[in-house]
């Protein structure tokens, strides 16, 4: 297997056409075609097909290409690590943040990156936590937000970034806003709950603490994107446990309201984390270390609200 394989397999699939990827490769579609049928003869398996839409991937295919990218953005890695020099860092750095952490941190991150290291290709990508682990541990992101579960530091390099205090939030004049300053947990839990679903990091720390209280959610609706889960606070279907960053906007401007969890410690360590296995390159270190210096920054300017610095 070569890596030019990798790269014109790829780039079938980028463009869905055997004839637009030699194109765009500059090599002619039988070579290309040739190529493609070694690799598949290599591995035992079809790795494209052919559609009404063009060459799409297969299942085997589907999960080769995101081996195939991890494995040339390690060798790209590889190779800027040892052009480049610790004055001047440069090349490509991919680094994954969370939907609920990229309200406080993504802009100021980009404003910051693009200020301090010009010759710096900075990927930022919003996902999920599970795709943004997965995605770590293949060598696809050099660098990621993720949010301490106790378990972090057996497959990653971690950094603790800050603490963020979970609240308890309602549209304003909601039907479930709290009477009072503050809110039991028990009773936050008996409300008409919008959550983010298990696949995001801040649930499976609100259902780790109700267990231990012997508690349990229900009546919950369940909602990725957390654009939509605001959309839905806002129509008054239902209350949240959120940190406040993701919703600052909205609360500025009074349209959501926030009330603290008075009875238990309901919070999540954000936390940045690296491979075990992948050396990171000094272009890497150095946003390791601006991301770090940024994130302190913004608590303790008041532009991070909810969150302390990390004492971990």
């Amino acid at each position: 297997m070569e890596l030019r394989q990798l790269r014109y397999f790829i780039a079938i699939v980028d463009h869905g056409s055997l004839s637009r990827a030699a194109k765009v490769l500059h090599i002619v579609q039988p070579a290309l075609t040739q190529q493609l049928q070694h690799l598949e003869e290599e591995l035992g398996a079809t790795l494209l097909h052919r559609s009404a839409q063009g060459m799409q991937a297969t299942d085997a295919g589907k999960l080769f290409y995101e081996h195939a990218q991890a494995i040339l953005k390690q060798v790209s890695d590889a190779r800027s690590a040892v052009r480049q020099s610790t004055d001047k860092p440069s090349g490509t750095v991919a680094l994954g943040i969370p939907q609920s952490v990229s309200g406080a941190l993504a802009f100021p991150l980009l404003t910051a990156v693009r200020a301090a290291f010009p010759d710096i290709v900075f990927q930022l990508t919003e996902e999920l936590t599970g795709n943004l682990t997965e995605q770590l541990k293949s060598g696809r992101l050099n660098l990621a937000i993720l949010f301490d579960d106790g378990q972090l530091q057996n497959h990653f390099s971690c950094i603790p970034l800050v603490e963020e205090e979970m609240m308890y939030i309602t549209r304003a004049h909601s039907q479930f806003a709290c009477k009072r300053k503050s809110i039991s947990l028990k009773k936050a839990l008996q409300t008409s709950l919008i959550l983010p679903s298990v696949q995001h990091g801040v649930r499976p720390g609100i259902e780790k603490v109700a267990r231990e209280h012997g508690l349990e959610i229900s009546n919950v609706i369940d909602i990725t994107s957390i654009t939509i889960l605001k959309s839905a606070l806002l129509a008054d279907m239902g209350a949240t446990i959120l940190p406040a960053a993701p919703m600052l906007a909205e609360i500025e401007r009074g349209e959501l309201l926030t009330w603290p969890i008075s009875d238990v410690q309901l919070s999540r360590t954000v936390t940045l984390c690296s491979s075990k296995n992948i050396p990171l390159t000094n272009a890497a270190m150095a946003i390791e270390k601006l991301v770090t210096e940024l994130s302190q920054g913004l608590v303790v300017s008041g532009k991070w609200p909810g969150a302390k610095v990390s004492n971990r």
